[in-house]
């Protein structure tokens, strides 16, 4: 099994759509919630709190420079995400195709690499 990370992506235009029906929204939100559990795959779930709300640490210069809201070119901006544990990426594929969007939206999928995947500093 392999953990992937099914990173929901929106546009201010899609996010704006599934606001417009957040009743929907949660409910289908919650249903897939459900089938994920009861599959076994499901290692966590969040959504994120709206762009306006952070913060942005850029490290281009010298010194880290810190700036309110989402990146000043963002199109796409990070929504939540689902920690799946699957067999395969083909799977969480699968799953991610099921997924509550609205059109326009994105799902990223990226693989966790485990412990012993990562790069260790030689003594």
């Amino acid at each position: 099994m392999s953990k992937y990370l099914l990173i929901m992506r929106g546009t201010d235009e899609s996010n704006a759509a599934l606001m417009a029906d957040i009743e929907e929204l949660m409910a289908r939100t919650h249903r897939f919630i459900e089938e994920t559990v009861k599959a076994g795959v499901l290692l966590a779930a969040e959504g994120l709190d709206d762009p306006a709300q952070g913060v942005v640490v850029d490290f281009s210069g010298e010194t880290p420079v810190v700036t309110d809201g989402p990146y000043g070119e963002t199109k796409e901006l990070f929504g939540g995400f689902f920690l799946l544990d699957v067999a395969s990426k083909e799977e969480a594929v699968e799953w991610a195709k099921r997924v509550p969007a609205a059109p326009g939206s994105k799902i990223e999928i990226r693989r966790v690499p485990g412990s012993d995947e990562v790069p260790q500093a030689s003594e």
